[in-house]
């Protein structure tokens, strides 16, 4: 009987040509990840995208040696058995399903899939009393294991280092525009654009539960508004700025967070000390915002700094003189 999901087998019960049936589907499993990433990494990494191509090859290789230790204990006939089939044998996350990954996780992936796999090996090596299965398979434990030699092997190969310059700087742009500036302009719209609305009603009010009522409102709906025009206004297909609803997601959860800082402090009964309270985390925001700035999309701090408190002066200034008035 095929094992299935509800009725995974152990490692240690498995016969050695289900070790091997296994070995081989996990090969091919990882040839097609290896591929997964290569063509999704070509057209912006195409260096790196030729490293896994040289990476799924070797797995191939492996396969090929499997198959015919197969074919020359057990017959043509290979059971079909895979990862999800037995107990506790380690799992490959489907994070190669996701679009638009970052570099970095992608070859943190292929590192993790290396020691995984050696792992494997090594303790189908113990599992077995055939004196060529356990060779081949400690030999394959071994390459698993020598893939970071390989590795740096292609690299040197495939990727000098200008082009691995070029490829990170690619990698950091597109986490930028994917992330930081959405994100970076939902702050400063939620720390700026609720200034007016927030000390408005609490100078005009001085109720500090209206005041917190109407903070909330704003910072939410100001980030709801945000993250659908986000995430509507561009696909990211031409633009190359990434996944729309990634976009969409930072832009408005910043945005509202934005917001919230300086509404929370209205959660305290006292006037004073919650406007006081909300005024410091104003400051700390708007410095906040120009920190990113300079950090990320290269402005320069003082310059940042200007524009932000400026601007955060006179949207809080307009909202205290409408209330107080």
């Amino acid at each position: 009987m095929i094992p299935g999901l509800g009725n995974r087998r152990r490692f240690a019960d498995l016969s050695e040509q289900e070790i091997l049936a296994l070995a081989i589907s996990s090969e091919e499993d990882d040839a097609r990840i290896y591929r997964q990433y290569g063509e999704r990494l070509r057209a912006e990494f195409p260096a790196t995208a030729a490293i896994f191509d040289g990476m799924a090859a070797e797995e191939d290789q492996h396969r090929q040696l499997l198959i015919e230790l197969h074919r020359s204990r057990f017959g043509e006939v290979i059971p079909l058995i895979r990862r999800e089939h037995v107990a506790g044998y380690y799992a490959r996350k489907p994070v190669w399903l996701s679009a638009n990954l970052p570099l970095e996780t992608i070859r943190g992936e292929a590192r993790a899939m290396e020691q995984e796999a050696h792992g494997f090996y090594t303790r189908a090596a113990q599992a077995t009393s055939d004196a060529a299965t356990r060779r081949l398979l400690g030999d394959l434990a071994a390459a698993e294991a020598g893939h970071d030699r390989r590795a740096a092997e292609l690299t040197e190969a495939h990727l000098d280092k200008d082009t691995r310059a070029d490829e990170d700087f690619t990698a950091r742009r597109q986490f930028i525009l994917t992330w930081v500036q959405p994100g970076l302009a939902g702050l400063m719209d939620g720390s700026v654009s609720t200034l007016a609305p927030i000390f408005a009603t609490a100078f005009a009010t001085q109720d500090t539960w209206t005041t917190f009522l109407v903070g909330t409102a704003a910072s939410v709906g100001a980030g709801i508004s945000m993250g659908f025009t986000e995430a509507a206004h561009d696909d990211g297909v031409l633009s190359g700025r990434g996944s729309p609803w990634k976009r969409g997601l930072a832009s408005g959860v910043m945005t509202t967070l934005g917001g919230m800082g300086h509404a929370l402090p209205y959660l305290i009964p006292d006037f004073w000390t919650a406007t006081i309270i909300a005024m410091v985390v104003v400051f700390v925001e708007l410095w906040a915002i120009a920190w990113i700035q300079n950090r990320f999309m290269e402005t320069p701090f003082l310059r940042a700094a200007l524009q932000v408190v400026l601007g955060g002066a006179l949207v809080f200034a307009a909202g205290a003189l409408i209330g107080g008035g």
